[in-house]
């Protein structure tokens, strides 16, 4: 009698693989956002009731109260935050990973999706330069991964100490993203603060006066973090001075390349990221500038054993695993998982890496051809050169308030999703550009309603 509790309707299936295959092919503008949540409230009232609304009209409210309410982040002139782009490969196989019911954690209930997933991570190794032994695991964003990289340095660091200090610490510029300030209120750590260049980018130099300055909290360090393209401003740290900072030094360095790590699959970008070889972590989220689905973070160690020996859980029943196969569950915080790595192993695998390069590298064209458009505009000013994709600049002669009123106007309009920042203490405009799908002429024509 069980399968007749929630019984498979085939129409209603059909109807809502029909949605998804609409949407894949040719979505609705997403730039609307958010609604009033009374107003919400008001339209769903009823869905969640004793004996149900119906299929039918569950994907009614789906289509025309839930959807509108948000904002598709794949939209080329989408370029507030970070956006995303994912491919309609991996769209798509996002179903087939959720119809699969796998459970990730363990090699015993995902060995073939975990095989995939391993052959995607070894991928994203080999541009790092990491040893043939590297490995890592897909967790669900940055926070996750920087808090489980984090766990992994203290726990290895509390095992390769004679002493252990008073606190422990992690060290960080002050452009690091917020979830590094999360992590070390999690852990119950410090911040030692690093003051880097003009543009705050973290250096040898920068980490050696931070730490004469601090004797004390600098004891107890745990990790570095450095950042391959930090959220605000994308700034790219010097890795190489910071790795030989951390070679010195005996602490973990771990990058923080959520958004901007990306761009190593793009030859003229890795060669500029000397050091990026020598981390002990790193983190880049495909769901940002690898063309996949939410929600995806790629955490890779050099020594995965290292990893397994802090977040390897036991139990009476886990007594059975098998300990000396690939287990996901033992190198970040959690157990169950969904593998969510598939999507992006799935595009890969359907459009090769080479368009991947090709893609990333027409982002950085049309961030460059933008810069370039700034710069014959008398009423903008280019803020910096970008390290990456991400462009800060001023509309010269605008309040804070006409700033965020046009910002307000761009999105409420369907235009563009250009959403201010604070960048040393000044409110400035801030893109992102990530979607191959953008194009530099229709950005400057928005950006050309500033007059």
């Amino acid at each position: 009698m069980s399968e007749h509790f929630f019984p498979a309707d085939e129409i209603l299936l059909d109807s809502v693989i029909d949605w998804s295959y609409r949407r894949i092919l040719g979505g609705e503008d997403p730039l609307t956002g958010a609604r009033p949540a009374s107003e919400l409230a008001a339209e769903l009232e009823g869905s969640i009731s004793a004996e149900g609304i119906g299929g039918r009209a569950a994907l009614k409210q789906w289509a025309e109260t839930i959807v509108p309410a948000t904002r598709a982040m794949g939209d080329p002139m989408n370029l507030a935050f970070v956006p995303a782009a994912p491919t309609a490969a991996a769209l798509t196989f996002d179903l087939a990973v959720s119809s699969a019911q796998i459970m990730g954690g363990l090699w015993e209930t995902g060995a073939g999706a975990i095989a995939a997933e391993n052959q995607t991570l070894r991928w994203l190794a080999d541009l790092a330069g990491f040893p043939a032994d590297a490995g890592g695991v897909f967790v669900s964003g940055g926070t996750v991964g920087n808090l489980s990289a984090l766990v992994a340095a203290r726990h290895a660091a509390s095992h390769s100490r004679d002493g252990r200090p008073q606190r422990w610490a992690i060290a960080a510029s002050r452009a690091v993203h917020s979830s590094i300030t999360n992590a070390a209120r999690v852990m119950d750590v410090d911040v030692l603060w690093v003051d880097g260049d003009a543009e705050g980018r973290l250096s040898r130099e920068a980490l050696d006066a931070a730490f004469a300055a601090q004797p004390e909290q600098a004891d107890g360090v745990i990790a570095v973090v450095a950042n391959v393209g930090a959220t605000n401003a994308g700034i790219v740290d010097r890795l190489d001075s910071v790795a030989d900072f951390c070679d010195h030094a005996g602490v973990w360095l771990h990058i923080d390349g959520a958004y901007g790590l990306a761009a190593m699959a793009s030859p003229k970008v890795r060669a500029g990221l000397a050091g990026l070889e020598r981390a002990d972590s790193f983190v880049v989220d495909p769901h940002k500038w690898l063309f996949a689905p939410y929600d995806c973070c790629a955490l890779v160690y050099r020594d995965p054993a290292q990893s397994a020996s802090a977040h390897s859980q036991h139990a009476g029943y886990l007594e059975q695993i098998d300990r000396e196969v690939w287990n996901p569950s033992d190198h970040a915080i959690h157990l169950s998982r969904r593998v969510r790595g598939l999507p992006l192993w799935f595009s890969l695998a359907t459009y090769g890496t080479d368009h991947y390069a090709a893609a990333i590298e027409k982002a950085l064209t049309t961030t460059h051809e933008v810069i370039d458009g700034i710069r014959e505009r008398d009423h903008l000013d280019l803020v910096m050169e970008p390290d990456l994709s991400v462009v800060l600049f001023r509309r010269l002669g605008w309040s804070e308030k006409q700033m965020t009123e046009w910002s307000d106007c761009a999105a409420r309009d369907g235009v563009a999703l250009i959403v201010p920042t604070r960048w040393h203490d000044e409110l400035m405009f801030r893109m992102c550009f990530v979607n191959p799908r953008t194009r530099s002429e229709r950005v400057l024509r928005v950006l050309d309603t500033m007059m």
